[in-house]
């Protein structure tokens, strides 16, 4: 293999880097705009947040559902993948788990317009819910188990009961722009704390 040929091998991989990390920003964007106006937003603000043009949001997204869906696993892994980084970085379990409940809130804000886009009968739509249990019950149970062991919280309550209760606290900001979902979910986890 000559040396041409080895930087010819070399260029598709760094074009795909570069096509993934501008996917990940195109998300991010649009993931910040649904945040901020509902995923019913124009496309044109996210494209204007993330600093291209709407074609290229429609090149990678040919629809409003395949958007969000992108959105919302993009979302997904980064609450995953943030539990063990938090609690490998934090002062403490307690920390990271409170860290990480703010990211969770994050992305429930954006969840919370899916269902109002998505058709019940989008294939995309079936296994969302799967998918989100799947990959983040298990992170927040690592996180809890950490603050348990550590004696900062109480060691009685599961995964799913409070991302559950987490999530219930969330909805009432869909229709109230005074309801603040963040700090009744930040009572929420003080409560856990030992002593509480």
């Amino acid at each position: 293999m000559n040396d041409s040929d080895e930087s010819a091998g070399r260029a598709p991989r760094a074009k795909r880097a570069d096509a993934r990390r501008n996917q990940e920003s195109l998300l991010d964007a649009a993931a910040a705009i649904f945040a901020e106006s509902g995923v019913e937003a124009p496309v044109r603000d996210v494209a204007a947040r993330a600093g291209v043009g709407t074609a290229t949001i429609y090149r990678h997204f040919p629809t409003r559902a395949d958007l969000i869906i992108a959105v919302y696993r993009h979302q997904v892994e980064a609450c995953a993948e943030a539990g063990p980084a938090l609690l490998a970085a934090g002062p403490s379990p307690y920390a990271a788990l409170t860290r990480w409940i703010d990211l969770f809130v994050d992305f429930l804000v954006t969840k919370h317009g899916l269902a109002a886009v998505l058709q019940p009968d989008n294939t995309a739509f079936d296994g969302l819910h799967t998918y989100f249990l799947d990959r983040l019950l298990p992170v927040c149970t690592r996180l809890l188990d950490a603050a348990a062991d550590s004696g900062e919280i109480r060691p009685d309550l599961k995964a799913y009961e409070l991302m559950r209760g987490v999530g219930n606290l969330c909805i009432g900001a869909d229709n109230d722009p005074h309801y603040d979902a963040r700090r009744l979910v930040t009572l929420l986890i003080a409560g856990l704390r030992r002593g509480s």
